[in-house]
């Protein structure tokens, strides 16, 4: 693979990871993350799964060192194993990726797992909000937590090391974060708390379901044995070691505790726009770059996209505040 420039932003932060959203469609409705009624992008819009291959080796061949699909749900985009294929051709090789990974909800992973470990994905988040089969149907508006659970059984037995994502939501599944805890240790699962972002609008306020994760951590701590853990992801988490279970518990807490000046991510939309701060709107389109200029034309989009990258993000949940960003965290890539 052909040597390139580093990228590095205009803070001097060295880019290493890059989150890429295949699909802005999901089939759950979680209520922090979408509307009951969505408009998706139409299919057209997309960029194909050899483009996506394509921006990706780009930034492979610059240094890029984990790469995360995302969405939407992304094992709902048909074919797109093809694309973890070939990603997964560059985990281990001379100036390739440390890491190919997915965050999915699992619904589709009894099906996939298989392939997803001999595609060389060795580790992926789920997202897991309940495991109270009326408490997770009431978040996801339809979702059936069986399957789901179905999923992370068939992940594991495929050989997949799964930790757990949660967005602790007040009023919701606050008091299930100490179980959840527990029960993910016990399985062998780390698990991530992240507190709730306002980006896109939806049908309820935000501030309603906020919970600072500082009083989530006190609250944990008066049952569970934490102490500080020095792993890095390469992600915004902070993390605890759980004497009782051996296990990590992290916490992504983007409005109490902002994780902004470490940032070494961005951001491929599933309509090829690149936004190098998940906060904010600057963006630059990739696949009309490499529509009209070809590989040739990636570089300096990209390197322009680095220019202006913000130094953090500045979101709030006060209530009755619009969001910070309109677009959905689907769109964007969750």
């Amino acid at each position: 693979m052909d040597s390139a420039p580093a990228l590095i932003d205009r803070h001097g932060r060295p880019i290493r990871y890059l989150r890429v959203s295949v699909t802005d469609r999901c089939d759950l409705r979680c209520r922090y993350c979408m509307a009951e009624q969505m408009t998706f992008l139409p299919r057209g819009a997309l960029l194909a799964l050899e483009e996506i291959a394509l921006i990706a080796e780009r930034f492979i061949a610059r240094g890029v060192r984990k790469i995360r699909l995302t969405g939407g749900e992304p094992l709902g985009r048909r074919d797109v194993i093809d694309l973890i294929r070939r990603l997964g051709r560059h985990v281990g090789a001379a100036g390739g990726l440390d890491e190919l990974t997915l965050t999915t909800n699992a619904t589709r992973l009894a099906e996939y797992a298989p392939a997803l470990a001999d595609a060389g994905v060795r580790r992926i988040n789920v997202s897991l909000d309940s495991r109270d089969p009326a408490t997770f149907r009431h978040i996801t508006r339809h979702g059936d937590v069986a399957q789901v659970l179905d999923g992370i059984a068939a992940g594991q037995a495929a050989g997949l090391a799964i930790k757990i994502n949660m967005v602790v939501l007040k009023g919701l599944n606050e008091a299930e974060v100490p179980d959840m805890l527990d029960w993910a240790g016990r399985n062998g699962m780390d698990l991530t708390l992240i507190e709730t972002m306002p980006l896109g609008r939806i049908d309820e306020d935000r501030a309603d379901r906020f919970v600072p994760l500082t009083r989530v951590l006190d609250a944990l701590r008066a049952r569970f044995d934490l102490t500080r853990d020095a792993h890095d992801s390469g992600g915004p988490a902070r993390y605890w070691r759980v004497g009782e279970t051996g296990a990590r518990l992290g916490l992504i807490s983007p409005l109490t505790d902002n994780f902004c000046a470490g940032c070494n991510r961005v951001r491929l939309t599933t309509e090829g726009r690149l936004f190098t701060c998940l906060g904010h709107e600057d963006q630059v389109d990739l696949k009309a770059a490499l529509r009209t200029g070809g590989l040739a034309a990636l570089d300096p989009a990209i390197d322009a996209a680095l220019a202006a990258k913000p130094l953090r993000h500045d979101f709030n949940v006060d209530r009755g505040a619009a969001p910070a960003i309109d677009r959905h965290m689907s769109v964007t890539g969750g």
